[in-house]
């Protein structure tokens, strides 16, 4: 079951991006002549018009081969990557990384509205709990808490958490049948030290909620994902504790482990993972190859095709060294566990 969620994974991430670049591609009038999923050898192909669909052999990665990229030969086909516009290329280059943020996106609205949205609706009140002894029922809708009004669970959570810091009998005030009634009640304590009062909010499943959430989250996990990569480059910890494919089966089994809602979030983290390390300014990464179309934007061809196509290629070769590193340290962290 993991290694199929591991798969699953690398569709979601890798399928869309090769394909924001495909798109972007044939709407910009570049020749594409190979879109693949997976690499390794092939399994399945099918020549298109132009075209050859294939499907490989290790869903790990995949590409989109357009005509004049990575070439150290100028052509002078006009549908040839290296003989468009600046801007053509930019969109074709970035379109990659964007499909990833949009998969992020939906993906988190998908995980809000199936998870839902919790309300201060009762959905049901534990028997012999401090709530149920008091004579609060399934179906009240909270209202107050003491003095204070409550218009989510979170508050009224933060509520209760006040009063019991204050050791106060609380008050809670609930509308039941068009009417208000007041309850008072003294949380139980667990044996893990926690108090309770025996109550469980009722979920409300709404699309419109779901988007307003699933952006904020979006954006929180952006940002959040910004400073983990400011790290990357001033703390030693941080690069040890960069995963790679080994990493990754681990990561996606204990998520998986969690439930549904763990599995989706890790999706939505790790697309836009890919979306920002690819934009970064390295050889080889899309990020890299705006940085060359910007230079030849102010300089003209100053830097050939032969150049840059080596400094990809050294990119590259950089960054298989960096799998082979992040693999042997999650092997290595495997082995001590």
């Amino acid at each position: 079951m993991t290694i199929f969620l591991v798969i699953l994974l690398f569709v979601i991430l890798i399928f869309p991006h090769e394909l924001g670049h495909f798109v972007a591609a044939k709407l910009c009038g570049v020749q594409v002549n190979e879109f693949a999923f997976g690499m390794g050898p092939v399994i399945l192909k099918k020549q298109g018009k132009e075209t050859l669909y294939s499907i490989r052999a290790f869903p790990v990665g995949g590409f989109c081969a357009m005509e004049g990229e990575d070439t150290e030969e100028a052509t002078e086909n006009p549908r040839a990557f290296n003989n468009k516009s600046w801007w053509k290329k930019i969109i074709i280059l970035v379109a990659g990384a964007a499909m990833n943020i949009i998969i992020a996106f939906l993906v988190m609205i998908f995980a809000a509205v199936y998870m839902g949205t919790t309300t201060t609706t009762i959905n049901s009140v534990t028997d012999g709990g401090a709530a149920s002894m008091a004579g609060i029922q399934a179906g009240d809708k909270i209202v107050r808490v003491s003095d204070s009004r409550v218009d989510s669970w979170e508050e009224f959570v933060g509520c209760i958490q006040k009063e019991i810091k204050a050791d106060k009998t609380i008050s809670i005030t609930v509308e039941r049948n068009g009417k208000e009634k007041t309850f008072s009640l003294s949380p139980q304590r667990q044996k893990n030290g926690k108090y309770v009062i025996g109550v469980v909010s009722k979920q409300r499943h709404n699309l419109f909620i779901g988007m307003k959430n699933g952006m904020a989250s979006t954006v929180k996990m952006t940002k959040a994902l910004f400073e983990s990569f400011k790290m990357l480059f001033t703390s030693k910890e941080a690069i040890n504790q960069v995963s790679g494919p080994v990493g990754m089966i681990k990561i996606v089994s204990d998520a998986a482990g969690l439930g549904v809602f763990y599995y989706l979030y890790l999706v939505a983290l790790i697309s836009l993972n890919l979306a920002i390390f690819n934009l970064l300014p390295l050889p080889a990464l899309d990020g890299g190859r705006i940085i060359f179309v910007i230079i030849r934007m102010f300089t003209g061809r100053a830097i050939s095709d032969k150049v840059e196509a080596r400094v990809h290629m050294i990119g590259m070769a950089l960054l298989l060294t960096l799998t082979v590193f992040v693999t042997w340290n999650d092997i290595m962290r495997l082995i001590r566990r």
